[in-house]
C-alpha cells in the first residue's frame, strides 16, 4: 500500500506527514487494519525498540469540580457517582504513589481536580513530590494541576517535578463545544508555562467525543507544534451522569487506527495508551501496544482500570518489556528540545533534565538507531483544565470547598459502601450497538482516597 509505505518511510527518518496522509490512516478500511499496525509497530521499534513504560495516577482530590467539561466524571453538575475527598497529605500520596512503583511504574502522575493550583496547593505538592523523592529518588515525578500562574510552574521545577501534563482534548475551532468555563488558548497557554519552566510537556486528546477526523489530525498537529514530549491518547469513557453519556462512537479497530495516526505524526515521541484502553481496545490491547510505548498501570483517576498484574501479563505475553527506571525514553537527538528548556531528564536519577545514553533499538530494516534521551513522559488521564483525559479527571484547586486539614484524609462517596461498589458497573446507553460494552465502565473504589488497598 503506497500510503503506509510512504508513512513507514517518513517515520523511519522522524519526518512528519501530510495533513493529508494523516487523514488517510483514519480512513483505512478494517482489511488494511494490521497492515496499518504493522506500518506503525516498524516506526514505534525504530524509535522505542519494544519497551513499554508504565505509569501510575495517584489523585490527590477528587470531584466537585468548577469546570464544566462535558466528557468529565468530576465536572460541574456531574451524576456520576465517583469518589469524591479533599487533597490527601503528602504522606499518603507518597504511600499511594509507593504501589505503582512497586508494579513497576517508572512515573507517577499526581492529579487534583479544579480548574487550577493557588500557591497553597502548589505547596502542597511541592511537599508531596518531596515525600515521593525521598522513598525513591529515581521516580519521575508529573504533576496535573490545572491552568497554571505566572511562576507556578517553576516552583514545581524547583521542587523536583520531572514534567506536566495538560491535555488540549480536541481541536481549537470545536472546543467550545465541550467546555465554555476556560478556553482552548488557556490550555495551550498552561502547556507553554510548563515548558518554558523547564518541565517535560505532557498533552494530548480525548477521542471519542462526536468529533471529526480533522479534529483528530488538527489537535495532533498542534501536540506536534507545541512541543509535547508525550502524547496520551485517551479514549472516551462516557460515565453515566456526564452530557456526553451516550457517545459510544468507538471500535477497537477505530482506536487503533487513531494510534497510529498519531504514532505517525509523532514517530519519535512518547505516545501513551491513556483512559478508555479497557473499554474500548478491549481484546484488542496487545496490538495498541505494536504502536504506543507507553500505558497506565492498573486503575485511573475516578474508573477502575484491569488488574495491574494482567497488564504486566499483557505485556511480557505480548513480546514487550517494561522500561527500567534507568533507561532514556527519548530517542537522543530530541535531547536538544527538551533539555535545552523543556526538561526530559529521567528524573533525579539523571539531575533532573538532561540526555540519557545508551542505543535506541534499529529497525528491522536496519535503519541506525542512535541514542537515548531523557523521559519525555506525562500523565495522560491528569488533570481537567490542565488536562483531561482517562476517565477524565481535572486538576487544580477545589473552588466550592473548603480544604479541611483535620478532616479524615480518606473521604469515600457518602453512603455507599465501598467494597460493594467496587464490582458494580457504570451502566450507560449502549449507543454503539454491539461494539459498546458499558459493563467495562467501573467507577474507582480502592486505591487513593479509600482505605482499600490499590489495584497495581
Amino acid at each position: 500500500m503506497d500510503l503506509l509505505d510512504t508513512l513507514t518511510a517518513k517515520g523511519l527518518r522522524g519526518e512528519t506527514p501530510t495533513r493529508e496522509e494523516a487523514l488517510a490512516v483514519l480512513a483505512t478500511t478494517d482489511d488494511e487494519l494490521l497492515d496499518v499496525v504493522a506500518a506503525a509497530g516498524r516506526v514505534r521499534r525504530r524509535w522505542f525498540g519494544r519497551r513499554v513504560k508504565l505509569n501510575y495516577l495517584v489523585n490527590l482530590k477528587s470531584g466537585l469540580c468548577p469546570e464544566d467539561c462535558s466528557y468529565c466524571s468530576q465536572r460541574l453538575g456531574s451524576k456520576a457517582g465517583i469518589l469524591k475527598y479533599t487533597w490527601l497529605k503528602p504522606d499518603q500520596a507518597a504511600e499511594a504513589a509507593k504501589a505503582g512503583v512497586a508494579g513497576g511504574a517508572k512515573r507517577v502522575c499526581l492529579v487534583a481536580s479544579g480548574r487550577g493550583p493557588t500557591d497553597r496547593d502548589i505547596d502542597r505538592v511541592t511537599d508531596t513530590i518531596t515525600a515521593i523523592k525521598e522513598a525513591d529518588p529515581a521516580v519521575e515525578v508529573c504533576a496535573c494541576l490545572g491552568l497554571l500562574s505566572d511562576n507556578q510552574a517553576e516552583r514545581l521545577k524547583a521542587a523536583g517535578a520531572d514534567a506536566y501534563n495538560h491535555n488540549l482534548n480536541t481541536s481549537e475551532s470545536t472546543y467550545g463545544d465541550i467546555t465554555t468555563t476556560h478556553t482552548y488558548a488557556d490550555r495551550v497557554d498552561t502547556v507553554q508555562k510548563a515548558h518554558g519552566a523547564g518541565l517535560s510537556a505532557c498533552s494530548g486528546l480525548i477521542a471519542g467525543m462526536g468529533e471529526r477526523d480533522e479534529d483528530l489530525v488538527d489537535v495532533v498537529f498542534a501536540l506536534r507544534e507545541l512541543g509535547s514530549d508525550s502524547v496520551p491518547v485517551n479514549f472516551l469513557i462516557p460515565f453515566e451522569g456526564t452530557p456526553l453519556a451516550k457517545e459510544w462512537n468507538l471500535t477497537p479497530q477505530r482506536c487503533l487506527r487513531i494510534l497510529a495516526m498519531v504514532r505517525f505524526v509523532n514517530p519519535d515521541t512518547e505516545v501513551r495508551i491513556a483512559g478508555g484502553r479497557e473499554v474500548h481496545l478491549r481484546s484488542l490491547q496487545p496490538l495498541g501496544l505494536h504502536i504506543a510505548n507507553s500505558i497506565f498501570l492498573g486503575d485511573y483517576l475516578t474508573s477502575e482500570g484491569q488488574a495491574g498484574q494482567t497488564d504486566l501479563d499483557m505485556i511480557r505475553d505480548a513480546g514487550f518489556e517494561v522500561e527500567g527506571a534507568g533507561e532514556a525514553t527519548l530517542p537522543r537527538h530530541r535531547s536538544d528540545v527538551v533539555a535545552g528548556g523543556g526538561g526530559c531528564g529521567s528524573g533525579a536519577a539523571t539531575g533532573g533534565g538532561g540526555c540519557g545514553t545508551g542505543a535506541a533499538p534499529a529497525d528491522a530494516a536496519g535503519a541506525p538507531a542512535g541514542g537515548l534521551c531523557g523521559t519525555g513522559g506525562g500523565c495522560g488521564p491528569c488533570g481537567g483544565h490542565a488536562g483531561h483525559g482517562a476517565d477524565t479527571g481535572h486538576g487544580g484547586t477545589l473552588v466550592a470547598e473548603p480544604v479541611a486539614e483535620a478532616a479524615p484524609p480518606v473521604a469515600g462517596v457518602a453512603a455507599e459502601p465501598v467494597a460493594a461498589a467496587a464490582s458494580e458497573p457504570v451502566a450507560g446507553p449502549a449507543g454503539g450497538g454491539d461494539e459498546a460494552r458499558t459493563d467495562l465502565v467501573r467507577v474507582r473504589r480502592r486505591g487513593a482516597g479509600t482505605e482499600l488497598a490499590p489495584n497495581a
